[in-house]
């Protein structure tokens, strides 16, 4: 038994009588005096399974009740393979391993992955492996929706003979799918974020009542769990389903929370109405629209901030898939340099209507290259990227200067702007300040990043600690291109640029 690497009982007899999704087989593990009780589940063809993921060294006892009856023990020993590092866990607004290992995640979207046929799946695949990407947002149920009208060959319950859906009897052709997808992806550390539910759907899925989801839920616990690289989304734009309550969603994070013992990252996604990220079992904040939103969320929740969309690179008819190249790697740099975490999408149309944001294949847009490049500068930082503060005035402080109770240096723009009734001034101080800031995030005082976007300044400007030395360097992001030009300074420096959109400045401190 390895750490951080799936322990699997096995057990043989005859197929269980009734529900396939809930069946009568638990286990106890005990390690370092802590137990944890997880759930077996039925694999197929008289196979029983319980799989438990050990998080610590040690001596591992368990018991096995129910169905079967066992109980062994085996010392754990730490993992060396230097590819497995335990479950994501937030860390402020930053994320880990459960090894101490820094996660910073670069993710792309292919919904509806898993539903396509087995020759596309292992094409998708293929390329998330050759690709910057080490996180993918995919779906559990099929995915109805314009360039994804396709039937899939398996389902993850089978149909009975009226046609319906028994949520009762899992199809362990799916089943067997989505695990061989996971183990591929673990040996690979891409981090895999289920979509449990979307309202994209026209088999009844997204209209499943408690007395459905609950053993569909139960049975996915209990067989993918183990699994050290999986997330749970509750949904994708939970908001657009409407046959959910909010005592469905409530109920739905709740149980995961209760029966994952293992603290899988868990958060939902919504298209209007922001999901409660101040929820306890909620870890991190997964949303979608204005990139620049990320600093809000950070400080507002104190949890990471996934922009898991935000548009995506392609040529279709629809506003949100029709992005330039550029701009789809501008947003991502204006997410990351804050210490947000991006995620990519690509919907070029082609013949087959195999478009990558809905059922993968192969990349073939120009961005993903220079997210790769985005993630080589990441990954040379010492810890995650924190936002430096903008020195624009606030909303908040010209509030405050409004009514008497605070004061500020007022240039003409400043008096203008007081001038106004309080909603206007508020208005465009917010929006002035998103559109003339240069976006700089920093690691301490170890590193600094700038990242002035579509400015098109000869000039640039870095206020950088007095008391140590740093090295500049001016990375084109477009063109992949870094170059050093400055060493040993401090303080204000002043700096020249090449005058072009997708422009960052990176100084590493030379002297800590």
């Amino acid at each position: 038994m390895k750490q951080f690497e799936i322990f699997t009982l096995k057990f043989n007899g005859k197929q269980p009588q009734g529900s396939w999704s809930e069946i009568d087989l638990t286990a106890e593990f005990t390690c370092n005096g802590k137990m944890k009780k997880v759930y077996g589940f039925y694999a197929g063809d008289g196979q029983y399974e319980v799989r438990y993921l050990p998080q610590e060294n040690g001596l591992v006892e368990w018991k096995v009740t129910g169905l079967f009856s066992a109980e062994g023990k085996e010392e754990c020993v730490p993992c060396t393979d230097g590819i497995h590092h335990g479950v994501v866990k937030p860390n402020g607004t930053a994320m880990q391993y459960e090894d101490g290992t820094i996660c910073r995640t670069f993710g792309t979207t292919v919904y509806a992955m898993m539903h396509q046929p087995k020759e596309v799946i292992e094409q998708t695949i293929d390329t998330m492996l050759h690709s910057p990407f080490n996180k993918i947002r995919t779906c559990v149920f099929p995915k109805h929706y314009v360039f994804n009208e396709n039937e899939p060959e398996y389902f993850a319950f089978e149909r009975k003979g009226d046609g319906s859906f028994d949520f009762q009897q899992p199809c362990m052709k799916f089943w067997n799918a989505m695990d061989e997808m996971l183990q591929i992806f673990d040996e690979h550390e891409i981090q895999v974020d289920l979509i449990l539910f979307h309202p994209y759907d026209w088999w009844g899925f997204s209209k499943m009542t408690k007395e459905q989801y609950l053993p569909y839920l139960h049975y996915l616990l209990a067989r993918l769990a183990a699994y050290p690289n999986v997330w749970w989304s509750l949904a994708n734009e939970y908001d657009c389903m409407n046959a959910f309550s909010k005592e469905d969603w409530k109920s739905i994070e709740n149980y995961i929370s209760q029966t994952d013992v293992y603290g899988h990252m868990l958060s939902c996604h919504y298209m209007l109405e922001p999901y409660d990220y101040s929820c306890e079992n909620v870890t991190h904040c997964s949303v979608q629209g204005d990139v620049t939103e990320v600093e809000n969320l950070m400080k507002q929740y104190g949890k990471p901030a996934l922009m898991d969309e935000f548009g995506y690179e392609g040529n279709i008819f629809c506003h949100w898939g029709n992005l330039s190249a550029f701009e789809e790697v501008h947003r991502f740099w204006l997410c990351c340099v804050m210490g947000g975490y991006g995620t990519h999408g690509e919907t070029y149309m082609n013949d087959t209507d195999t478009l990558w944001w809905g059922k993968g294949g192969r990349l073939v847009g120009e961005s993903p290259a220079r997210i790769g490049f985005l993630r080589e500068i990441l990954e040379e930082l010492p810890a995650a990227l924190e936002p430096v503060p903008s020195s624009f005035v606030t909303p908040e402080l010209l509030l405050a200067v409004k009514n008497g109770k605070a004061e500020i240096p007022q240039d003409d723009f400043i008096r203008a702007v007081l001038r106004l009734p309080a909603e206007r001034a508020v208005e465009i101080v917010r929006n002035l300040k998103k559109d003339t800031r240069i976006y700089t995030g920093h690691c301490g005082e170890d590193a600094y990043l700038a990242y002035y976007g579509r400015h098109c300044t000869a000039e640039g400007e870095l206020e950088l600690p007095e008391n140590h030395s740093y090295d500049i360097e001016v990375l084109d992001v477009w063109e992949m291109s870094r170059s050093k030009v400055m060493t040993g300074v401090s303080g204000n420096v002043k700096l020249k640029l090449p005058g072009k959109e997708g422009i960052a400045v990176l100084a590493k401190c030379t002297t800590l």
